[in-house]
């Protein structure tokens, strides 16, 4: 019963390939076939797109798989599309492709209904289970439906187009064919109503002046898509530019250095190289001496009155004509202090795209469902045409009750219009449980620009199933993940964050920004400081000040810094931590661009045996042993006379932007030049040995052996250093009777001392 899921491949084996096709387009039946995809076949074509027919009993098993071939797949669903188990069978290597490469899924409703495809139900959903049973044997059958169920629901979930939105094929098969043409604007925004007639006018203006150095301000109220606008610009242009960079959220990348920062990033995106400035006037000497005469393509993503990259002006003078700069800010003034050419004001939304986009979020649909469209509008009138308030309020109505749905309505009813953070507080409220209410707190005050991968980790440390709760706020559009797989949130829900922070009850916990230190520094303290630190991490920054300073700003800082789980330091100015500061509870210390030298002048790497991502003394003390070897491997001699109790690996590499150590310590190698012996640990996350491998590695260490340790990474770590702290007990000769007594072995590995070498 059971047919074999078939590759995606070409039509015959000696056919000479296209290097490339633009278009997929993925059907079933000849119906069809015959009538709507071959109109759009045919108007593709005409624009000089290269397409491939890709339906059942089209494609003959060959050799080369054409998805790789492939730019975007248009999937057409109609009612016979579930009869055919090799279109579903394709539909999930379709959704695979587009997470493994990110490519584009367009679906086209033709004479069906999105949520009959999304839900599987009606006549649809009936076929669906239908060849499900034809297809998968009984032990097979639960696995199947799911496999093709989440592809269906996936794929549902795209921006597409319904028929019968249309007033005949001809117009759809238009509209279809223009965002093909622009598909860079499409991946600005999951769903961009209204979106390409302002792209339109824009670009329009740019290439009226591409003799020239062209600044366009575009202005607007927080949250009313001037970012998505600017990148939606930024896609469909950049590839003719040579030196170009987009500073997304200029606060959140100067808030660790400053003005310094944005000139480093601006300068590491356009010259390709890393670049350490330490005076601003230094960084404007660089932009001017190294981008002279260059024709540059800049967006800087809401702007400020404080912004000192470089006098816009001035860069007339800098670089050549055709050069672009693209400025977003709220403040409506600051165009004209800058002097730029062409103003762009984002108006908001009409009523008719209100509810398009809000239906698209709330309902995977362009139009509401009819016994909710009154609802919709009542909803659409109080979000007052901002497109964050429509997407955030819309997801948190994906898939709720009419009684749920009046329950938002009557809140938004009693928030003024202009109001805007009390609006995007309803999908805060309406989060599922407390955990995901804590853990947007988190990311807000403390993971905002960090990596996935790492704020998982940390959060799943200190007891926070961090995965699906991550995913549920992405649903919800309370965070992002950028191309580089870091966090982000928009400025207007991050500002949501802190201010909910402040009115929480006192008595539960509380958070302090001290006098004189920005938002970035910020230190977490309650009654008992127990909490708190139990409910969420905490992040502790001190730049360029004495950590003594940082820590008179709470009561009670040696019980406070007890309870620390996670710490970061970075820009610490200080060589040593306070005596009074203790880590007992922590789990991982940041240590990037810290003056740190030693995070202990005396070890307290401990009251239990678990392990934690810390660095440990650098120094030679009698019972810590350490050496340190170049690149991903280092060597030592078994002490003779010591007692062995442990050992800890600490790991320091080069990182970027786009590098980051995330779970990427996926095994050590310990080699016994000695005994001739060789063992392989492999982890896909690895922090400590258990102890049978503990065990096994003391087995086969012996006095004055000759040790070598090589330490594996993925992720293309450049490691500079790897430093092995051997934990050793007393003399042997001196202290035999402590072998008796209980130890509490240190067995742990570092995976990572967050140093950046730039």
């Amino acid at each position: 019963m059971t047919s074999p899921i078939p590759s995606i491949e070409v039509a015959s084996s000696t056919t000479k390939l296209p290097r490339k096709y633009d278009v997929l387009i993925n059907f079933n039946g000849e119906d069809i076939r015959r009538k709507f995809v071959s109109h759009l076949d045919s108007v593709l074509s005409a624009v000089g797109l290269t397409t491939f027919l890709h339906h059942d009993n089209g494609v003959k098993p060959m050799h080369e798989p054409i998805l790789n071939l492939c730019r975007v797949a248009i999937v057409v669903f109609t009612q016979t599309y579930s009869q055919s188990a090799w279109c579903l069978h394709q539909l999930q290597q379709i959704i695979q492709w587009h997470q493994t490469y990110c490519k584009h899924v367009l679906p086209v409703y033709y004479e069906i209904q999105p949520s009959d495809i999304r839900l599987q139900k009606g006549d649809f959903g009936k076929a669906f289970e239908t060849t499900a049973h034809q297809t998968f044997s009984a032990q097979e059958l639960e696995h199947g439906m799911s496999r093709w169920s989440h592809a269906l629901t996936k794929a549902a979930n795209f921006f597409g187009w319904d028929e019968s939105n249309h007033r005949s094929d001809a117009e759809l098969v238009d509209k279809i064919v223009k965002s093909v043409l622009n598909l860079p604007v499409m991946s600005a925004t999951k769903f961009p109503v209204g979106l390409q007639s302002n792209v339109e006018d824009l670009i329009r203006t740019i290439k009226d002046k591409s003799s020239e150095v062209c600044i366009v301000g575009i202005t607007g109220a927080g949250g009313s898509g001037k970012t998505t606008l600017a990148k939606a610009i930024y896609n469909q242009i950049h590839d003719t530019f040579r030196e170009k960079s987009f500073i997304e959220d200029i606060g959140q990348v100067s808030r660790p250095r400053g003005h310094r920062g944005l000139q480093e990033q601006f300068l590491f995106d356009v010259l390709k190289t890393k670049v350490e400035i330490t005076s601003v006037d230094m960084g404007r000497r660089m932009i001017r001496e190294r981008l002279t005469g260059r024709r540059v393509f800049l967006v800087l993503d809401d702007l400020t009155e404080n912004f000192t990259l470089f006098d816009l002006w001035e860069c007339r003078e800098w670089f050549s004509g055709g050069t672009v700069i693209i400025i977003t800010t709220r403040d409506v003034d600051l165009p004209r202090i800058l002097k730029v050419d062409s103003v762009f004001g984002i108006k908001l939304m009409s009523a008719k795209e209100s509810l398009e986009l809000l239906s698209w979020h709330a309902f995977r649909e362009p139009k509401p469902k009819e016994e909710y469209n009154d609802l919709a509008e009542s909803v659409v009138t109080h979000c007052g045409g901002l497109p964050l308030a429509l997407e955030v309020v819309g997801n948190c109505l994906f898939e709720r009750t009419k009684k749920e749905w009046k329950s938002v309505l009557l809140k938004l009813e009693k928030i003024p219009l202009h109001n805007v953070q009390q609006k995007l507080k309803i999908s805060f409220d309406g989060l599922r449980n407390e955990i995901e209410k804590d853990l947007f707190i988190d990311i807000c005050c403390s993971f905002v620009g960090e990596g996935r991968a790492y704020v998982t980790k940390i959060l799943n440390d200190c007891g926070v199933d961090a995965d699906s709760g991550i995913r549920v706020l992405i649903e919800c559009s309370l965070i992002t993940v950028k191309k580089n797989n870091k966090l982000g949130m928009h400025p207007l829900l991050q500002e949501m964050g802190r201010e909910i922070i402040r009115e929480i009850d006192e008595e539960e916990f509380w958070r302090e920004w001290p006098p004189g230190f920005d938002d970035a520094e910020y230190v977490l303290t309650d009654n008992t400081g127990r909490r708190a630190i139990e409910r969420l991490p905490v992040k502790l920054r001190s730049v360029r000040r004495e950590p003594s300073r940082l820590l008179k700003h709470t009561e009670n800082s040696d019980s406070l810094s007890k309870k620390l789980r996670w710490i970061s330091l970075d820009w610490f100015s200080s060589e040593y931590l306070p005596d009074e500061f203790y880590l007992h509870e922590a789990i991982a210390i940041d240590l990037k661009h810290s003056d740190l030298r030693f995070v202990l002048k005396e070890p307290q790497v401990l009251a239990n045996s678990e392990s934690c991502d810390v660095s440990l003394p650098s120094d030679n003390l009698p019972y810590w042993l350490a050496y340190m070897g170049e690149g991903n491997s280092v060597s030592f001699t078994v002490p003779w006379d010591r007692d062995m109790k442990g050992m800890a690996l600490s790991v320091v590499y080069l990182s970027t932007p786009e590098i980051v150590a995330t779970e990427c310590l996926t095994g050590v190698l310990i080699v016994n030049y000695t005994k001739c012996t060789l063992q392989i640990h492999n982890y896909d996350t690895i922090t400590s040995f258990n102890d049978i491998d503990w065990q096994c590695i003391m087995s086969n260490l012996g006095p004055k052996d000759k040790v070598e340790i090589f330490v594996t990474f993925g992720d293309e770590l450049v490691v500079k250093n790897t430093i092995l702290y051997l934990i050793c007990g007393e003399s042997n000769y001196l202290k035999k009777e402590i072998e008796s007594k209980k130890n509490c072995l240190l067995r742990f590995i570092t995976k990572i001392v967050m140093c950046d070498f730039w």
